[in-house]
């Protein structure tokens, strides 16, 4: 069985007494001379496909199919792969002037170790000396001593933890640097795990016709989606005195991503109808005030009054029937009645009484605000849609100084065969490179001892920051799936600002609940118990596997995506499914897993992760305790788990990694009858997944026979 292709072996660098210019797009620059005028590079090429699963003639079905990227040539034949240890992540100052042939003279390595792939190189911002393996991708200081068959492909010092010199104030000494930590106590690359191939069957696809990811395209789309998200934030407070419903602007983004056809991967701009029902739902259930659960009688007592208050207020301002308004006016006087004579109520005639009011003037309430309501909804609609006609037209303009005419009217026709069997591949573009960026306006401007900077231009509105260590796995993806395309790593950082920006303008600021992760010992033990390997809801910022699907694949295929889940469709494989808790998606998912277990020809499985919301349940939670593919269930309690925050790629304490979850946990297993015979859910294996939870089970109902 196949497994997915390792990047290819790269070529040796230069020899000694040939230093390598490293490009300025990658060259950890002071961000006062980011305005230096340099020579900008030759337009980007269309990406092409390589090692495409249909140009192996000799090897088998699957052994041919192991596509790495969406491959474009990046650069001459032959040109040497500078690696992150060898000056190709900007993360180590100035070019390779080191020992590159196993001819050298001057290289003082033995004979073993330079067969095993060790040269020695020069660190300009260090100087000093490392050493690098171009066969392992390993990068140390001091000197190997032994030549390690097998060793773990990972990113060490030289290339993932110096600090940059041009931040003084965060310089460390020339010792060893120190390895920054990810998740308290675990280490670095403990937080993944990328050497887990896929066992995922698909039949091949042809390239996707996606607009490549441009800096100013990205920054403007930020803009764009943060004035819109202010809007919104403004229609709720002048229109309806409330403040938004929390993250309901994101679900309202994926619930208009379900029905919409237009081509911009954010902004909903052609859906089939102007009126999101799960926003106007979010909003009007927010009405006259937002409920939360007391945990005092006194807090219950003010809740009671304040619902009270602002159900009168409503309807004396609002048009509504007469009938409505006598209603609703009678109940808030009894409610004054009951607080006056009742002087200290109990927490539960509260709670009834506040249920009680609640269930007789909703719906009048919601009757006199519901053409306000809608007018919000409709207004935010009509504003994505202008937004994205901007984006679209800068895309345009960017791309017409290349490419004048249409841009993929001189591709190619696709040569693959659509009945294919093969492994899973990313997702590939098949586009012309618009206009790039210049190579001074996008550095990276340094780091501190927890943080990695990126800035596009001279603004640091524009800079993205992230975990140290998170940068180092976003730099092992893009070396995994872009090695033949992009050798010298001169895209890395452009691609890599714009999934930065892309995700920070999907999520807002305080999003910790959009991109919550599984917590890793829960990756583990449904690796090594279910045979997962893949997530089906994920992104290269929280993905455990390097393989995965995510909602923007113009951006993420670089890192390793697999494309949006719901155009995703395997034919066998184990997968782990934990999607953002939004109804509607939920919903499409249970269809589309149902449909994909129907047409499975091979053993097909699927681990479904959703919140345990009881009152009342979910559409989705009904459908798949109710589904003919489940085999087993079962619960996590509530405030006995975790999830790892949504924003954990960006958090500046390891304290706040961990997020203990309010509801329960709902584990699912829907499997086909060959699947339930290759990953049986057993009790045994059940107790284990519990025991990585780190809790016992609430419950568990029998196996459906």
């Amino acid at each position: 069985m196949a497994t997915d292709a390792p990047p290819s072996t790269a070529a040796e660098t230069p020899a000694s007494g040939q230093a390598e210019q490293q490009p300025p797009l990658l060259s950890a620059v002071d961000p006062s001379a980011s305005s230096s005028t340099t020579t900008s590079p030759p337009p980007l090429a269309p990406i092409r496909t390589e090692r495409h699963p249909s140009s192996s003639s000799t090897a088998s079905s699957f052994d041919s199919t192991c596509v790495t990227s969406p491959l474009t040539p990046g650069g001459a034949p032959g040109a040497p792969f500078r690696s992150p240890g060898a000056a190709g992540f900007g993360a180590t100052g100035g070019g390779a002037a080191g020992v590159g042939g196993s001819g050298a003279t001057s290289h003082d390595l033995s004979e073993e170790l330079l067969a095993a792939g060790w040269r020695k190189f020069w660190s300009k911002r260090e100087n000093r000396p490392y050493y690098f393996n171009k066969l392992t991708n390993q990068s140390l200081w001091e000197p190997p001593t032994a030549a390690l068959p097998g060793v773990k492909r990972t990113l060490s010092d030289p290339a993932a933890a110096v600090p940059n010199h041009h931040h003084q104030h965060h310089q460390q000494g020339p010792s060893a640097p120190k390895r920054p930590s990810f998740g308290g106590p675990q280490a670095l690359d403990a937080a993944w795990n990328f050497s887990v191939h896929s066992n995922c069957v698909t039949l091949e696809r042809p390239p996707r016709r996606l607009f490549q990811p441009h800096p100013e395209t990205e920054l403007l789309r930020a803009q764009l989606i943060a004035k819109l998200r202010q809007h919104y934030s403004e229609l709720c407070v002048s229109r309806e005195n409330i403040q938004p419903p929390p993250d309901s602007f994101n679900r309202w983004l994926i619930e208009r991503y379900l029905s919409d056809k237009g081509s911009d991967p954010l902004f909903p701009s052609d859906c089939d109808n102007e009126l999101s029902y799960a926003l106007f739902r979010e909003i009007i259930n927010d009405l006259p005030v937002r409920l939360c659960r007391p945990k005092l009688s006194a807090d219950a007592k003010k809740q009671l009054y304040r619902y009270a208050e602002a159900s009168k207020a409503m309807i004396e301002s609002r048009v509504a029937n007469p009938e409505s308004r006598k209603i609703v006016k009678w109940n808030v006087e009894q409610t004054y009645q009951f607080l006056r004579q009742a002087k200290m109520p109990t927490y539960e005639d509260c709670l009834e009484r506040l249920a009680h009011l609640k269930r007789t003037c909703q719906p009048h309430i919601e009757e006199a605000a519901k053409e306000s309501v809608e007018k919000i909804c409709t207004k935010l609609y009509h504003l994505s849609v202008e937004y994205a006609k901007k984006v679209r037209e800068l895309q345009e303009t960017l791309f017409k100084v290349t490419n004048p005419t249409d841009p993929w009217a001189d591709l190619p026709p696709w040569s693959g065969d659509p009945k294919r069997r093969v492994r899973c591949y990313p997702v590939q573009i098949c586009s012309p490179a618009p206009r790039p960026a210049a190579q001074q306006q996008l550095v990276e401007t340094g780091c501190t001892d927890r943080m990695q900077f990126v800035r596009y231009g001279r603004d640091n509105s524009s800079q993205q920051g992230i975990c140290r260590s998170v940068f180092a796995k976003l730099q092992q993806l893009y070396t995994l799936h872009c090695t033949e395309e992009d050798p010298s790593m001169e895209k890395f950082f452009p691609r890599l600002w714009c999934m930065l920006t892309r995700y920070q303008a999907f999520l807002g600021q305080q999003s910790q609940n959009t991109q919550a992760a599984l917590p890793i010992p829960v990756f583990e033990a449904i690796s090594r118990l279910f045979g997962v390997t893949f997530e089906l809801f994920a992104s290269p910022l929280n993905c455990y596997f390097k393989q995965y699907c995510s909602a923007f694949p113009d951006t993420d295929c670089y890192f390793g995506s697999r494309g949006p889940v719901l155009d995703f469709y395997p034919l066998e494989g184990s997968f782990e499914a934990n999607p953002p808790f939004s109804e509607e998606l939920m919903v499409a998912m249970v269809n589309h897993m149902e449909n994909l277990l129907k047409e499975a020809t091979g053993p097909l499985s699927f681990m479904v992760f959703l919140p345990d919301w009881r009152d009342p349940p979910t559409e989705a939670l009904v459908r798949l305790e109710a589904s003919p593919y489940n085999r087993r269930q079962t619960c996590v309690l509530p405030f006995e788990h975790s999830y790892r925050n949504g924003m954990q790629h960006c958090l500046e304490r390891d304290e706040d990694l961990y997020v203990k979850s309010a509801h329960g946990t709902l584990i699912v297993f829907l499997q086909n009858d060959a699947g339930f015979m290759k990953w049986t859910p057993t009790s045994e294996k059940i107790k284990d997944l519990l025991i990585a939870f780190g809790q016992q089970s609430s419950h568990r109902r029998p196996q459906p026979q």
